[in-house]
């Protein structure tokens, strides 16, 4: 996973133990490696400010001995650089993780990363408001907020890809670029910092070397789905790269929901000296789409993919609308479909990175990082528009020793981190006339958010067959900002200052011991924290979503427990489970509010998430695979009590919300698949398979008045890959797949809402939250490797 280097240390002590969901033998980079040194697979580095070193290609070659060798000792003696750094690129040892390996999601249609981070036990997905804007759960950690994707921080092959604010957007990640995602489950702020409270991903690309040339694709399909990408590689001397480029495009399933985006990745490994290597990542993403409004759940089942909403004074029936003001700005308003405004998103994403290895002697190396990351956004997605620049700033140093304590194996690790964001962003309200006219300032809000730390980590190998590692992370966050509410009821504007000016120190400590009894058999235990800061954006909204002060906002806390097991009996099976308690205290929930496109942030003082994460593969006959990934949650208030204000009268009313379900968890997650490849004959190559996706019905409500209906879908596939005898071409590969084979009608994403009280009574506000499902889909491809 996260090569235990980067932000937390090398998980060095135990060779092999990470847990990994189908490991590739075609790739040494793919998926954790059997415990030989002779053959280790380079991993992703970890991630910058946030946890240890980021992997590099290059990293894993086979290079001369180093100027300054490290004295001979018991455990060190014989470690060659390259095999040092080997081990230092392991997964951390103590982590909750699996690794999804490309062979997993190679030949098939792979357009987000809904479509391949399913693999995983502990992981949901759902639609976000963009074509590939997903939102990405880990242990119903983002399942609750309503866009964008936070309490987990992302890493591409270890530099990070959550901006200083916390948030997340994946309309950047094409998984074709990627060999491999570890994910990290569970609390792991010692590791990886602020907003780690559910976990943390890392998208690790292909190495150059085992692309060796390049590779042409493409793949369309129902609604007008076409994706053309392109893949190049190669490792020449000591430099080593991958670029990967790709231009999709669609109309959509749902009404105005017609997209075109971009996306190049690069990553680049030059090994200069013996002793020093300098990595370099790009990655830029342009996304231009129109975007559909949230429906209610009553227009939902009216008229799930939004046909003939194309003005909203006679729109279909099932057509959510937005007021618009007629000037703009205020007074007179007139109801707009999605299409009549012509709501969208024009965003560009920009990271570029760098990263520089020492290596003071054979088992101990010093890494620095920095990182650029711009996020340009106009956002017109309902009655108002966000448009700002977000460029980010992100370093980290740090050194990690593995040696011996006392005796003992042990690796040391010591790094420090610093990042910043400082923007300035308008909300201009959207008025008619179409394309996402725009009137007058709705807001301005300035903020700046800092933060910086320390991070130390320590794993000892206590007997061959047990390992302890200890963990601690302390961050200081600061966040400032001033919010400009602008009143156009006088003549001039009335504009209403909010300011925040808040710090907040937080420290997170971990424990975790592994047991190997054998080589089938590894238990694991561990007790992590985690804590996430408020978004600055977060302390300007009204629960009814206008601007104003909610700058009370707490840090979000978690305290977690985990015991596992992993058991291998042989090559052909994989199985492991895993379960967990969480004991949350000020949580940070959102819902929606009547203001579309705009959500509302509050503290619960106290919940608990417990719940079962089970992963097997299991080759059982020749040819034959079955794998599944299942995930139970149990997530409900311990302590909360909800202000609601009665309609018309303004009465409070106060309720309990102690016991119940937290929105938006779905209990029950599910995915399972068979498949059977042809080995030999004239046919080999040729593969199929079925796939099951379950999903439990959920609450959408804090009072738990309404749920979400769950969903089964059926997916079909068949694929074929032959190598090709050409001086020119080396592969060639082809597949089809059905999506939905059944056509059922499902909720691709639900957002919480809030609740209402009309004469004491407890209702549902009548927000829009809900974007359907695909209806049945086709989708053909193919890919062709060039010498």
């Amino acid at each position: 996973m996260y090569r235990y280097h980067a932000l937390g240390g090398a998980s060095l002590a135990v060779l092999g133990s990470a847990l990994s969901l189908a490991p590739s033998t075609a790739e040494a980079q793919t998926a954790l490696p059997a415990v030989t040194v002779e053959a280790p697979r380079a991993t992703a580095a970890r991630p910058a400010a946030r946890r240890p070193a980021v992997r590099s290609s290059a990293r894993t070659q086979a290079r001369p001995p180093s100027a300054n060798p490290a004295p001979a000792a018991s455990l060190t003696a014989g470690i060659t650089p390259s095999v040092a750094r080997a081990l230092l690129y392991q997964a951390p040892n103590g982590q909750t993780e699996t690794t999804i390996d490309r062979s997993q999601f190679d030949n098939r249609p792979s357009f987000s990363v809904a479509d391949v981070l399913r693999e995983s036990p502990g992981i949901s997905v759902k639609q976000g408001n963009g074509p590939r804007d997903i939102g990405i759960s880990i242990r119903g950690s983002n399942a609750r907020n309503g866009f964008g994707i936070r309490n987990l921080v992302i890493f591409d092959d270890g530099f990070p890809v959550t901006q200083p604010d916390g948030l997340s957007r994946s309309d950047l990640i094409d998984p074709k670029a990627y060999g491999a995602i570890d994910v990290i489950r569970g609390p792991s702020s010692a590791l990886y910092g602020n907003y780690a409270t559910g976990g943390a991903l890392n998208f690790r690309t292909r190495p150059g070397r085992t692309i060796d040339g390049v590779e042409y694709g493409v793949e369309g399909g129902s609604f007008g789905y076409l994706n053309n990408y392109l893949a190049a590689g190669k490792k020449v001397g000591n430099f080593e790269y991958s670029l990967f480029a790709s231009d999709a495009r669609g109309d959509g399933f749902i009404g105005n929901s017609w997209f075109n985006t971009q996306t190049v990745n690069f990553l680049g490994t030059l090994q200069v000296t013996p002793d020093d290597r300098f990595t370099v990542k790009f990655i830029n993403n342009n996304l231009d789409t129109r975007l559909p409004l949230r429906q209610t759940l009553g227009q939902y089942y009216q008229n799930p993919f939004q046909q003939g909403c194309t003005t909203g004074t006679n729109a279909a029936l099932g057509c959510p609308v937005v007021p618009l003001f007629n000037n703009g700005f205020n007074g007179l308003t007139t109801l707009h479909t999605a299409t009549q405004a012509g709501l969208g998103r024009d965003d560009r994403r920009t990271i570029v990175g760098g990263r520089w290895e020492h290596d003071f002697d054979n088992t101990t190396t010093w890494r620095n990082q920095f990182v650029f990351d711009d996020r340009n956004i106009s956002q017109p997605t309902g009655g108002t528009s966000a448009i700002g620049d977000f460029p980010s700033y992100n370093y980290m140093s740090d050194v990690t020793k593995r040696g011996e304590i006392l005796g003992l194996e042990s690796t040391t690790y010591f790094g420090a981190f610093y990042n910043t964001l400082t923007a300035s962003s308008d909300s201009r309200f959207v008025m008619p006339g179409g394309n996402a006219t725009l009137g007058r300032l709705s807001s301005n809000t300035w903020s700046d958010t800092t933060n910086y730390g320390v991070r130390a980590r320590e794993e000892l190998k206590l007997t061959p067959q047990l390992t302890a590692i200890a963990g601690i992370g302390w961050e200081t966050t600061h966040l400032k900002g001033i919010n400009s509410a602008y009143n156009y009821g006088t003549s001039p504007p009335t504009i209403t200052p909010t300011t925040a000016d808040r710090q907040f120190q937080n420290t997170a400590p971990e424990l975790a011991l592994l047991y190997k009894l054998n080589p089938e058999w590894l238990f694991r235990a561990r007790v992590a924290t985690g804590y996430g800061t408020p978004q600055i954006g977060n302390l300007f909204i009204l629960s009814d979503g206008t601007s104003g002060n909610n700058t009370q906002l707490q840090t979000q806390q978690n305290l977690g427990y985990d015991l596992g097991f992993d058991w291998t009996p042989n090559s052909a099976l994989k199985f492991s489970a895993t379960g967990f308690y969480e004991f949350f205290r000020n949580e940070l929930v959102s819902q929606a509010t009547r203001t579309a496109g705009v959500s509302y942030m509050f503290n619960a003082p106290r919940s608990e998430h417990r719940g079962v994460e089970l992963a097997a593969d299991w080759k059982f006959y020749p040819g034959w695979r079955f794998t599944a990934a299942y995930t139970y949650l149990d997530q409900f208030y311990t302590e909360y009590t909800e202000d609601i204000r009665s309609q018309g009268a303004g009465t409070i009313f106060s309720f309990n919300r102690a016991g119940n379900k937290i929105p938006g968890i779905s209990p029950h997650e599910l995915t399972a698949r068979l498949g059977y490849e042809q080995m030999w004959g004239p046919l080999a190559g040729l593969w199929a398979f079925v796939e099951v996706q379950w999903k439990d019905s959920f609450y959408m409500d804090n009072a738990n008045l309404q749920k979400a209906p769950g969903y089964e879908l059926v997916n079909l596939n068949v694929h074929y890959k032959t190598d090709l005898q050409s001086d020119y071409f080396k592969s060639l590969s082809m597949y089809v797949e059905v999506r939905n084979v059944f056509d059922r009608t499902y909720i691709a994403s639900a957002n919480n809402i809030g609740n209402s009280v009309s004469a004491g009574v407890q209702g549902l506000s009548n927000t829009g939250s809900i974007y359907a499902g695909s209806p049945r889909a086709f989708i053909a491809g193919m890919k062709l490797a060039f010498k």
